[in-house]
């Protein structure tokens, strides 16, 4: 009889190879190394792109046959980049976020409409993201209540194709949040737009909203950023992790619980971090040696440290010694990628986000199962 961790080695062996993972709400979404997508979790809305709303809590392909070479889960909506820099969509549509033209869900991919290239795109709530190629710049679609859209106004009316950020800005990332979006420009700089009533934006003031980029405050250099729902990350270009915005879970990562931050605070802890994953209530990152680390809530065994010690204050340990090189937090759930290209998950799981096959709780990561 095979012990528990020859099972999981050979569950995982059996699994998808993975180039990367994405974990939206209740669902996540992973691109293999042959470019193809799969998700698992919840699909009230279409948001697994299988040509159905049935949950699934293990990975199907999303249908039409096209080849990714990155997926983002977001809220309810899935959105990815095809190896010839085409945008497609699905899932919950009802403000514009498929960017299709229409508000009606899709439950299979649908292209992005106005003509444009990218090389990355990022769903979230009710806004979606992309990074045109290979010029650089800022477009989003979706809801505007907040401005979050970047477009000079916060009309809250859907926009369901894609309009240009003001500014004229050049991006090397773009992160799409809740209700705000930022972006990593050419020069390493972060500019945040949208909502800012819990210090988001980190442009250090307390202005409720913004509708066109504003510079992040503090002048650090950073190479990477991510928004969650009410906070955001950045790492700068000598590897350091910084936050700001919501943080009473301790979602901050700085030690403290106060509940607004308007400018960018040290992760604590020493390390060096590649990437940062923001998510709710709770971040993840990966350093240079490939482990990783997650702070914040914990109700549901979200940071992978094998409790539900329910606020981590500075970055814990996830559990299990895998050598892990990008980690995607969801709502109340995270996945990651092995440099072996394996996917594992843990959290939540009421909708099968985990994609093991189960709807258990995982307090420590669970390797993703092979497709059905």
């Amino acid at each position: 009889m095979a012990t528990e961790p020859e099972a999981a080695v050979a569950a995982a062996t059996a699994a998808l190879a993975f180039a990367g993972v994405s974990a939206g709400e209740s669902h996540t979404c992973g691109v293999t190394t042959d470019n193809r997508a799969y998700c698992w979790g919840r699909n009230g809305d279409g948001e697994l792109g299988d040509g159905t709303t049935n949950d699934r809590n293990t990975p199907v392909a999303v249908v039409g046959g096209l080849r990714f070479i990155q997926v983002s889960a977001g809220f309810s909506t899935t959105c990815g980049v095809t190896t010839d820099h085409r945008a497609y969509c699905w899932g919950f549509n009802l403000l514009g976020e498929v960017g299709d033209g229409t508000t009606e869900n899709r439950d299979s991919p649908v292209a992005v409409v106005g003509g444009h290239k990218f090389s990355q795109i990022e769903a979230n709530f009710e806004h979606t993201c992309g990074l045109s190629y290979p010029d650089n710049k800022a477009y989003c679609w979706g809801s505007n209540e907040e401005g979050q859209l970047g477009i000079g106004t916060n009309d809250g009316v859907p926009h369901s194709t894609p309009l240009p950020v003001s500014g004229g800005l050049t991006f090397r990332r773009l992160t799409a949040g809740y209700n705000h979006s930022c972006g990593v420009t050419t020069s390493d700089k972060i500019y945040c737009w949208g909502l800012n009533t819990n210090g988001q934006l980190g442009d250090g003031t307390d202005v409720v909203r913004r509708k066109t980029p504003r510079l992040v405050t503090g002048g650090l250099a950073f190479s990477w950023v991510d928004a969650g729902a009410n906070h955001t990350c950045g790492i700068t270009t000598d590897a350091h992790a910084f936050c700001w915005g919501y943080g009473k879970d301790g979602e901050r990562g700085d030690g403290s619980v106060t509940e607004r931050i308007r400018i960018p605070r040290a992760v604590l802890g020493g390390h060096l971090f590649t990437r940062v994953s923001a998510a709710v209530f709770h971040t993840c990152g990966v350093t240079p040696s490939n482990q990783a680390w997650c702070w914040g809530l914990n109700i549901n065994g979200e940071l992978g440290d094998g409790t539900t010690i329910f606020n981590r204050l500075t970055p814990r340990l996830v559990a299990g010694g895998l050598a892990l090189n990008q980690v995607s937090a969801g709502a109340f759930h995270t996945c990651g990628r092995t440099t072996a290209s394996v996917g594992y998950c843990w959290g939540n799981n009421v909708s099968g986000e985990l994609g093991n096959g189960t709807t258990s709780v995982s307090l420590k990561p669970s390797p993703v199962s092979g497709p059905n």
